[in-house]
């Protein structure tokens, strides 16, 4: 088991470093271009948005093919996608990239979570591997743009394109040594109904709606946090700090978490993230300087970063085996459409009533949505088998 979860967080770090370090380089590159910060917004927003609408389609192709398939083709995309902008780096290729990057990603992201949801035996393993496969992201969101810029600094925008678009080919090199494992279908006669579906029951709209409140969160924080730094005359060193403390924060808790599996129960730690939240976000505008500011940034990404394993965890027992992967797809898209959207809306917000203000609503939203974390339930999945 640890060596397959080794080969699939690697599997993840190739792909999905591809797209950190784009994000980081093709803003950086059209704003040198003279491209305004509206170009710039719209840029950065097509990552996400392009997994907005396939998470769906990808959710169901990964039911239907697996883990390997779908890997080749996130693969094949990110890289099909990133080379033109090694050989014409102007803006509208930089948008085709950076879709077809996002894509990639996402797609890549639902194989793997199903994949390993399914390797799990009970909910202990489920919390132990959704922890370890959580630690991906973090570490390709640190490789990603640092490698990107280091060979931006030696040796120009092309080549750091090109060594992006390369990266994703060692994902195959990752799935050498994972066994594909056999399909879950429904039994005959089973209704499969539409991803909609899914929502029909109750336990999973709660999860849902936590998980876009968690969600919006993380957006808050990084949206936000520079603005509130810049009117206390902080630089951008001091800035970058304090992000960064947030995010060794919550890979460091994420680190902790198969260790401390068996002790913790989902929906305590998921509705008691909740209220520390709702209480650290109620404190952030009256933070007087950087190092008050760091020390709540810490707090907030051990209490954000200790979620999203346990959302996972409790998403595939309540879902049915055969439907995991449109299930990961409508996660995907909540989280993605929430960051194409409420960037906008905090931005808006923050101007009109201060950023302060957005702080204590989404703080107050987030507490009170504690009550339906402390109230989950796992229901038992549909009936299933195993298909040839």
């Amino acid at each position: 088991m640890r060596a397959v979860l080794a080969r699939l967080i690697a599997t993840q770090v190739c792909l999905h470093a591809c797209m950190t370090g784009f994000r980081m380089a093709a803003p950086l590159m059209a704003l040198r271009e003279g491209f305004s910060p509206a170009a710039v917004g719209v840029l950065l927003a097509l990552f996400a948005l392009s997994q907005v609408f396939l998470a769906l389609p990808a959710g169901r192709f990964t039911d239907r093919h697996g883990l390997r398939r779908p890997i080749r083709v996130a693969v094949v995309t990110a890289v099909l996608g990133a080379l033109p902008s090694a050989i014409w780096p102007i803006y509208p290729v930089l948008c085709l990239t950076a879709l077809s990057c996002g894509a990639a990603a996402g797609l890549a992201l639902i194989a793997l979570q199903r994949h390993v949801g399914r390797l799990a035996q009970g909910a202990t393993e489920l919390k132990q591997v959704f922890s370890w496969m959580a630690v991906a992201p973090s570490i390709s969101n640190f490789l990603g743009p640092l490698v990107a810029g280091l060979v931006i600094d030696a040796a120009g925008f092309r080549a750091a394109f090109l060594l992006l678009s390369l990266v994703p080919l060692l994902a195959l090199l990752g799935l050498r040594g994972v066994t594909e494992l056999p399909r879950v279908v429904a039994q005959p006669g089973q209704k499969k109904g539409s991803s909609w579906d899914l929502l029909k029951a109750s336990a999973f709209r709660r999860l849902m709606g936590i998980n876009w409140m968690l969600s919006s969160c993380w957006d808050v924080h990084t949206f936000l946090v520079p603005v509130i730094g810049h009117e206390r005359g902080l630089s951008a060193s001091a800035i970058g700090a304090i992000l960064g403390s947030f995010a060794l924060a919550a890979t460091a808790i994420r680190l902790l978490m198969p260790w401390l599996a068996a002790r913790l129960h989902e929906r305590v730690v998921i509705g008691s993230a909740m209220v520390v939240t709702a209480v650290l976000f109620g404190l952030y505008p009256f933070a007087p300087g950087a190092w008050t500011m760091a020390a709540l940034s810490v707090l907030l990404g051990v209490s954000l970063g200790s979620v999203q394993p346990m959302i996972m965890s409790t998403m595939h027992q309540m879902t049915p085996p055969h439907r995991h992967g449109e299930a990961l797809g409508l996660r995907s898209m909540t989280i993605n459409g929430s960051s194409v959207l409420m960037p906008m809306l905090f931005g808006t917000a923050g101007a009109l009533v201060g950023v302060g203000v957005v702080f204590w609503c989404v703080g107050a939203v987030v507490g009170l949505g504690s009550r339906l974390a402390f109230g989950l339930s796992v229901p038992a999945p549909e009936p299933h088998r195993l298909g040839d």
